[in-house]
């Protein structure tokens, strides 16, 4: 049987930005070859002019506030779809994928902090956090696998990834 290796620190830790895709400086509207789409929700908080779009209208303190946001960022998913631009739409997603991550945290963590800087980053203690912030999450949740069972955009991602990357 495998066994998977469990990383014990943040990613963030030895992060290399020469190496990762994204870049800050690229306007990815005019520039949509240099978009990957990558692993979950990664490029989210870089690639503009969409993280300026969508970003504005994301929160997740309540449940509320999650129905109102991911509600907004559904609607610019389905019009970046309506426009042909799969970046946008991939961005939307993205922005409802960490919606629901970042509720998640902050459901499982006091604070949102998974780790404690000041013990080697240590994993804290998983069940210190909101109960709010799980409503907030399913909230995101369901948005997330709407926006991903789009067939429209699981169409337009895979040609995207063929062609792209």
């Amino acid at each position: 049987m495998h066994k998977q290796t469990v990383n014990k620190t943040p990613s963030y830790l030895n992060f290399n930005q020469e190496e990762y895709s994204w870049k800050p400086d690229v306007d990815y509207r005019r520039h949509p070859e240099l978009y990957r789409v990558g692993k979950g929700e990664q490029g989210v908080l870089i690639c503009e002019p969409y993280k300026s779009e969508i970003g504005q209208f994301w929160r997740f303190k309540t449940k509320v506030i999650a129905e109102k946001s991911s509600g907004k960022i559904y609607e610019l998913f389905l019009h970046y779809l309506n426009m042909q631009d799969f970046v946008g739409a991939d961005m939307a997603r993205k922005y409802l994928q960490m919606g629901f991550t970042r509720a998640r945290r902050y459901a499982n963590y006091k604070g949102g902090k998974k780790y404690d800087k000041e013990k080697d980053y240590q994993l804290l203690k998983k069940g210190t956090g909101q109960k709010e912030k799980a409503d907030a999450a399913a909230v995101f949740y369901a948005k997330w696998k709407k926006a991903e069972n789009n067939a429209r955009y699981a169409q337009m991602k895979k040609e995207w990834k063929v062609k792209i990357g």
